[in-house]
This record gives structure tokens, sequence and C-alpha cells, in this order.
């Protein structure tokens, strides 16, 4: 069972994917790059867990008699959530600029923007 969690992570990613390959609608692709950036929380997840581990906080016990979890995962764990939302922000803003500008967010319609 050791591999389920990052089979799970390749999995959302992919439908991510596959959502972003297939969508008419440039909010539909935010919102699948939102679930490809979800995957990358399953996986940080899946590498920072330990059996019976406990929070990294060390006032009430030495060092070493405890496992403890990796602080450095939680920290990148954290920064993912951050900067997923930050982007999904930016999009989001970029597709209410090209609705404004252009009257849609179907993709196939916005022929000024092909070089």
């Amino acid at each position: 069972m050791d591999v389920l969690p990052y089979l799970v992570a390749g999995w959302v990613f992919l439908v991510g994917c596959y959502g972003l390959a297939t969508s008419r609608n440039l909010i539909h692709a935010v919102g699948c790059l939102s679930v490809c950036q979800a995957a990358t929380y399953v996986l940080l997840l899946a590498v920072g867990y330990r059996d019976g581990a406990t929070a990294p906080v060390f006032s009430d016990l030495k060092p070493g008699t405890r496992p403890v979890v990796d602080p450095v995962v939680q920290a990148l764990a954290l920064t993912d959530v951050v900067v997923g939302a930050t982007v999904t922000a930016l999009l989001l803003a970029l597709v209410v600029q090209v609705a404004k500008r252009h009257g849609t967010v179907d993709p196939d319609e916005l022929s000024e923007l092909r070089g």
C-alpha cells in the first residue's frame, strides 16, 4: 500500500491534464490547472508521511527518542498552496481581461491572438 498515494497523485495529475487538453473554456482550463496543482499536494503528503510520527516539536522530549515528520516537507506543502492560489488568481484575472477585450472565453474564437 506504499505506492497508492503516488498512484493517486499521478491519476489526479492526468485527470487535470485531460481536462486541460479537452477544455473549450479558459475558466475551465484554469480550474484544470488547479487540479494538476492539487496532485502536488497529494505527492508531498505521500513523501512526508511517516507511520506513527508526531509533529517536530522537541519541547517535551529529546531528539531521536520518537519518530517525527519532516518539517521541510510541511514547509514545501504550505509554499505549494500559496503559489497555487497566487497562480490561479493571476490566471483568472487574465481570463477576465481577455473576456473584457475580446468578448469571449473560448480559446478557438480568439483569432486575434494567433501569430
